[in-house]
């Protein structure tokens, strides 16, 4: 079943977005590596339903009563996310690849996209966390999965760039994180810095880069932390 969603947008969507709108191979890759923005929020979203589940019906109780750090619970709860969505990419990139997709990376491009990857996708479980321990039901929660996992894909530069937007729409898509790692991936993985330049409009690559990096990173460190904060302040009740 976690295969499904990459192998549909490598596979099925990416192509036949290129021909509907008559554009080439390079507007291919360029969803194909957008849909790494739409695999993270919902694997993660998803995984913090999980801890709603396992705190009605689960085991946490069992190990809350258990001698351990509160974080430790959230910290495990992270390396199954993010071990599940690292799958997802790896499959969505060598379907891309089986289709002909060319990604144009050297090591320090493939250390650009491990980076923005990896630290997006903790920020990512930080925010499920820290949703799941505010929101009581299952239900409210899924309310809510949209509003965080898919409507920050359409504006994050995922299908067209953000220079395409309404001119309010593209300063807010300069703030959000997605946009920052999703041009990180497309620098790291097809050596496109117009994802970079949308954002940053400066003439150093690396400097930009390095600028979204960051951007990501304090993302993460920030969610991460009131994940597990608000987990531990949850847990006592």
């Amino acid at each position: 079943m976690p295969l499904l969603t990459p192998l549909l947008f490598a596979l099925v969507i990416a192509p036949a977005l290129e021909q509907a709108l008559h554009t080439g191979p390079a507007y291919e890759s360029f969803v194909a590596t957008g849909t790494i923005g739409l695999l993270i929020p919902l694997n993660t979203m998803f995984a913090g339903l999980g801890v709603i589940v396992d705190r009605e019906s689960g085991a946490q109780r069992e190990l809350l009563a258990a001698p351990i750090p509160r974080m430790l619970p959230v910290l495990g709860n992270l390396i199954v996310a993010f071990a599940i969505t690292a799958f997802q990419i790896a499959v969505l990139l060598g379907a891309a690849r089986a289709r002909g997709i060319h990604f144009d990376t050297g090591v320090a491009g493939l250390g650009w996209f491990l980076g923005a990857g990896a630290l997006f996708t903790i920020g990512m479980y930080g925010a499920a966390e820290t949703l799941a321990a505010r929101v009581p039901r299952a239900e409210e929660y899924i309310a809510r999965v949209p509003a965080i996992a898919i409507v920050p894909w359409f504006l994050a530069g995922s299908l067209f760039p953000i220079d395409a937007l309404p001119h309010f729409l593209t300063w807010i898509a300069r703030v959000l994180p997605l946009t920052h790692a999703l041009a990180l991936v497309r620098y790291g993985l097809l050596d496109d810095t117009s994802g970079l330049h949308h954002i940053w409009r400066m003439h150093s690559t690396t400097a930009m880069a390095g600028l979204s990096l960051l951007v990501v990173a304090a993302f993460a460190v920030l969610l991460t932390t009131a994940g597990i904060r608000v987990f531990a302040r949850t847990a006592v009740r």
